[in-house]
């Protein structure tokens, strides 16, 4: 069964950072790709950004390009997402993902986790 925990959410000021994070648990875990996803209130959940297993190549949606950076951890099955220089329109419930494709993971997640709030206000 594979689990996804997310932490790291909270209240930061406009232009601030936060560092989420993602624990996986399931041995083949190492092998799948992983991705976060974000939903605002009133909207579509949208696909944020993703990592191959390998760590080699990153996708992002093209708001958060520049600003945001999808790393992982394999040795400690975890997924990070730094967001720097955020702004109120990243206001949102930040969920991890994961697929074993690296393109499925971007449009339809085989496994979700329960989401962790960010809120970006002054």
């Amino acid at each position: 069964q594979v689990q996804l925990v997310e932490s790291g959410g909270g209240l930061v000021q406009p232009g601030g950072s936060l560092r989420l994070s993602c624990a996986a648990s399931g041995s083949a875990l190492v092998t799948y790709s992983m991705a976060w996803f974000r939903q605002s209130p009133g909207k579509e959940r949208e696909f944020v950004a993703a990592i191959t297993w390998t760590g080699g190549t990153t996708y992002y949606t093209d708001s958060v390009k520049g600003r945001f950076t999808i790393s992982r951890d394999n040795a400690k099955n975890m997924v990070y997402l730094q967001m720097n220089r955020l702004k109120p329109e990243d206001t949102a419930v930040y969920y991890c993902a994961t697929n074993p494709s690296i393109t499925a993971v971007r449009s339809t997640p085989a496994y979700w986790g329960r989401g962790t709030q960010v809120t970006v206000s002054s």
